[in-house]
């Protein structure tokens, strides 16, 4: 019996959601498909249907957290109407969101190594990165940084936030937020100078 859309859906979601537990607690390594599919009640059969293997259900499981990761993003920024505040909030937000707990080691830890630096590159290119950029570029186009150019700006940004958020999660202190934050202020305060 073929299943609707709706309950294909239902399928994906449940081993996503599933996969991220066991990719997050035991690392990409050492996480089993026969776990995953026990726990969510479904078959080997149904990971390869829709995800081929392991590596493309991790996959699946990084660009699920990418975008949880943009929706964090675009939710936090947009709590204030000033562009400088929407920027500060919005790294604040990627920097915090990527050290959760059901993230970390699969975003910053596994990813790369396990998909490709590549691949995880072009992920967090078409989710954060591409929110960085377009905030960048709107706050340009409003007068600020105007000789600076937007994409290496956004590069720049991304990487420093990729870097702390990786050093806090090895230190496993999330204390260390407001410490990049604070650096990043810095940040700001001179690009402001340049508007």
């Amino acid at each position: 019996m073929r299943k609707t859309k709706a309950e294909t859906e239902e399928t994906i979601q449940l081993l996503l959601e599933t996969a991220i537990k066991h990719f997050s607690k035991h690392g990409y390594a050492n996480a089993s498909l026969e776990g995953i599919v026990a726990e969510s009640g479904l078959t080997r059969g149904a990971v390869y249907h829709h995800f081929k293997n392991k590596k493309g259900l991790f996959l699946a499981c990084v660009e699920s957290i990418q975008k949880r990761i943009a929706d964090k993003i675009e939710q936090e920024a947009s709590t204030s109407p000033d562009q400088w505040e929407q920027l500060l909030l919005g790294c604040r937000a990627f920097i915090a969101t990527s050290i959760e707990q059901d993230h970390k080691q699969i975003i910053l830890m596994d990813g790369p190594a396990v998909i490709g630096w590549n691949d995880w590159r072009q992920l967090d290119a078409n989710y954060s990165m591409k929110l960085l950029y377009s905030q960048l570029d709107q706050m340009q186009q409003n007068g600020y940084f105007p000789t600076l150019s937007v994409e290496s700006l956004t590069h720049s940004l991304s990487g420093a936030m990729n870097e702390s958020a990786l050093w806090i999660a090895e230190q496993g202190n999330r204390d260390l937020i407001e410490e990049s934050m604070d650096v990043l202020r810095v940040y700001f305060e001179g690009l402001k100078k340049l508007s």
